[in-house]
């Protein structure tokens, strides 16, 4: 049951607080999308989306399906139950407003309103201004529905074929928490144009956690990670 949906079109930024219990399903309408993402707990904003450990843990180097995403404290904010696309990405970070102008030229609200070239970064300052937090409170963040691939020399480049339209991602929630949102380009995507697509963001209500869960039991640490949540919702 769809408990809420909206879009988000290209260059805006949201953040919303998604309880445990509910699954957030992200769906490309367009093609093309990249959703800059990151977490927080909404209960102690201290504790924050620690990539490294999300992927050290789980022996990967893009998330998918069957992958949790971690916290700097050991629990799981949430796990991946569905995902179409296959790769998303966790280690190239965002852009920023010179990256943006560089690329593709300088246009700012003042000046062009609805027409402006938003950057990653600055989409998540003031999602986190809201709530009292700044940059140095901004960590690594997933993109996702982009896909990198890495050459024989360790060097990133942004995949030719990248997400469909209908292209979609499941992302259930373990623990309440903070969401930040931007809809902007990936730093790597050399498009000759600002990027444009719409992505839609359901809000729905989770499944039961199984004793044979896929996210839960795709290895000992996802397992110890869920035993971490049971101890942090027990109140130990």
């Amino acid at each position: 049951m769809i408990l809420y949906k909206d879009t988000l079109t290209s260059g805006k930024h949201w953040s919303l607080r998604m309880r445990r219990g509910t699954s957030l399903r992200l769906i490309d309408k367009t093609g093309g999308a990249n959703l800059g993402v990151l977490f927080y707990n909404s209960e102690n904003l201290l504790e924050r989306y620690n990539a490294p450990d999300t992927l050290k843990c789980q022996h990967t180097f893009k998330l998918t399906q069957g992958h949790c995403l971690y916290s700097d404290m050991g629990r799981i904010f949430c796990a991946i139950t569905e995902d179409s696309f296959g790769w998303h990405d966790t280690v190239c970070g965002n852009t920023n407003a010179a990256m943006v102008e560089k690329k593709w030229g300088k246009r700012d609200y003042q000046t062009h309103r609805n027409d402006w070239k938003q950057n990653g970064n600055d989409a998540f300052l003031v999602e986190a201004t809201k709530y009292g937090l700044n940059k140095q409170d901004l960590a690594a963040n997933l993109n996702l529905f982009s896909k990198v691939v890495p050459n024989n020399d360790g060097d990133l480049t942004y995949a030719t074929q990248q997400s469909k339209a209908g292209d979609f991602i499941e992302l259930r929630f373990e623990m309440d928490t903070l969401v930040l949102l931007h809809t902007c380009p990936h730093p790597l995507n050399e498009a000759a144009q600002y990027p444009e697509f719409e992505l839609e963001y359901q809000i729905i209500k989770s499944a039961p956690l199984a004793e044979d869960d896929l996210c839960k039991n795709a290895c000992e640490e996802n397992q110890r990670g869920y035993e971490n949540n049971r101890l942090y919702h027990l109140g130990l």
